[in-house]
């Protein structure tokens, strides 16, 4: 609880599928594994419940504005209307998009995209974030920034296993897997 976890390995390895059967989106082949105590074949909607997922394309919608990612997520996790406002009020300042609640995610730089992201995928304050390359599509300024705010977020309690192939990255986790 509260350590980022790596997942290191080239392009191919299995990272991505690793962390979409943990994630309940993707049913193995074969034998058995848990997630939060949660059966990985037969309790994924516990599992969804209780864990955040950033993918490396980041999965917003292009054509909504950044408070409605926001909104449709919180719907999806079943935010009540009171919680929700004062939730995104907080994400947004959190993640420097306060005043761009009308932009459409599609005009937004990668940095940009990248906060957004991550906003929604800490949007139900999940126990467990798996963020999958979620640096691979930004400037070095924005990967030094995004990891102070996922320290950030451990310090809070929260546990990431993230999947990079940057041995800079991989030096940064408490705990590391490599993948061949």
């Amino acid at each position: 609880k509260g350590a980022i976890y790596g997942f290191l390995g080239p392009n191919g390895s299995g990272k991505t599928t690793t962390i979409r059967m943990m994630c309940g989106l993707l049913t193995p082949d074969g034998g058995r594994g848990q997630c939060l105590g949660f059966d990985i074949l037969t309790e994924q909607d516990q599992i969804k419940e209780n864990v955040g997922y950033m993918t490396q394309k980041f999965s917003l919608y292009d054509n909504l504005s950044v408070l409605e990612n926001l909104e449709f997520v919180a719907r999806i996790y079943g935010l009540k209307r009171s919680e929700r406002r004062s939730r995104l009020a907080e994400l947004l300042s959190l993640y420097e998009l306060a005043g761009r609640e009308k932009q459409l995610a599609g005009s937004m730089s990668g940095g940009q995209k990248q906060r957004l992201a991550l906003a929604a995928a800490t949007l139900h304050r999940p126990e467990l974030l798996f963020l999958d390359e979620p640096t691979s599509a930004v400037d070095p300024e924005n990967r030094r920034e995004f990891w102070e705010r996922l320290f950030d977020l451990c310090d809070q309690g929260t546990t990431i296993l993230v999947s990079t192939h940057y041995m800079d990255e991989a030096e940064r986790c408490h705990g590391l897997a490599i993948l061949e």
